[in-house]
Parts: structure tokens; C-alpha cells; sequence
């Protein structure tokens, strides 16, 4: 004859009984975040999306001084005609890399598509803006390691100094004009210094800074 059961034992099948479908739901909580986090990155470099950058980005300059920069790699679609898609995606596996170790935690690195990628950090003034962007286009142009040969690489870099409360895709509009403007000009990176909304309507009024001018 069994002895009889404790409370705690007579109430035992019910609780077992509801824990399954609680830890079902939390599964399907965390595959449910993973996808939505996949979603929100790149699957080749693993960079933010567009859409993720753009909601990080905005939130960064609603409080502090920002510092906008788009990439865009010179003679890319040239390196990834002769030498193949896997040297292609080996260079933008690197870039991704430098970029996301150029900002840090504190900031945010996107791929918008192809060879052009983003980046958005704090920075308090437009003299650490520059030396940021001479860093960052040097180590961008460092050639890239693809089996037993180094590729090489160029980049032009634009970037804004956001105020806090600057739209974003004003940022974005004068760091695109200071890209261009880099690329024009043989490769390099420029830096712009009006405020944002003015390049809506005269697209090519910047200071220009030369990458000799971080020398």
C-alpha cells in the first residue's frame, strides 16, 4: 500500500502541465528575436540595415553632437569583376569589420546596399570629426587579405556633424554631397561644416578637407 500523497505532490502533474506551454512560448520568444534581429542585419556583413540604422542613428542625435559618415569603395565593382565574387565579399567583410571596430559600441555601422556603408557615432567637435575620418580612410584603404594575396583599396569618405536634433536624412544629404565631392576628387575624404538643411537646396557649398590636411 503507497503512502498517501502530499499536497505538493497531488498539485505536481498540473504544475508540469503548465510549465510546458510557458516554456514553449519562451522558445518561441527567442526565435522570434533572433529572426527579428537577423532581419535587422545585413547577412553578408552583418552591418545594420537601413532601417536599423536609421532608428540607431536618430536616437544618437537627438542628445548629443554626431558625427554622420557614408563609404563609398573606389574600383570595387572593377576588383570584383576580375577577381571574382569571393574577392568581393571578402573586401566587404573586412570593411564591415573596420567600420564597426572604427565606432565602437557607442555607435552604429550600415550597409545601404553594394559598396556603401554608414556610420554614426558621438563626437564633440568638427576637429575630432576630421581626425576620425583620416583614420577611418586610412585604415579603409589598408588592402585586404584574400588567401595568398592582399587586394587592394580605395575609399571616399563624406562626413556631418550633426547637431542634436538634426534629421537624420539631412546628415545623410551633406555627408552624400562631401562623399561625392571626395570622389570627384580622386578619393580622400571630406568633412562638411554647413548646417545640414542648407545642402538640400545648394548641394555643393562645404569646406573641403584633403586627406594631406590630416598629415
Amino acid at each position: 500500500m503507497h503512502p498517501p500523497a502530499l499536497p505538493a505532490q497531488r498539485h505536481l502533474p498540473a504544475i508540469l502541465a503548465a510549465s510546458v506551454p510557458l516554456a514553449g512560448w519562451a522558445a518561441t520568444t527567442t526565435v522570434l528575436a533572433r529572426r527579428l534581429d537577423a532581419a535587422r542585419r545585413d547577412p553578408l556583413t552583418g552591418l545594420m540595415t537601413r532601417d536599423a540604422f536609421t532608428a540607431r542613428a536618430t536616437r544618437l542625435i537627438a542628445r548629443r553632437p554626431v558625427l554622420v559618415v557614408l563609404v563609398d569603395l573606389d574600383g570595387f565593382k572593377a576588383l570584383n569583376d576580375t577577381r571574382g565574387h569571393a574577392a568581393g565579399d571578402a573586401v566587404l567583410a573586412h570593411t564591415a569589420h573596420r567600420l564597426v571596430a572604427a565606432v565602437g559600441p557607442t555607435g552604429a555601422a550600415g550597409r545601404f546596399g553594394g559598396d556603401e556603408f554608414t556610420t554614426a557615432h558621438p563626437c564633440p567637435r568638427a576637429e575630432a570629426a576630421a581626425v576620425h575620418l583620416a583614420r577611418l580612410h586610412d585604415r579603409l584603404t589598408e588592402p585586404v587579405p584574400f588567401g595568398p594575396d592582399l587586394l587592394p583599396l580605395g575609399a571616399s569618405l563624406g562626413g556631418h556633424l550633426a547637431t542634436p536634433g538634426t534629421p537624420l536624412a539631412d546628415a545623410l544629404t551633406a555627408a552624400d554631397a562631401a562623399m561625392y565631392a571626395a570622389k570627384r576628387a580622386g578619393g580622400g575624404w571630406e568633412l562638411s561644416e554647413h548646417p545640414a538643411r542648407t545642402y538640400a537646396a545648394a548641394p555643393r557649398r562645404w569646406r573641403r578637407h584633403r586627406p594631406a590636411a590630416a598629415a
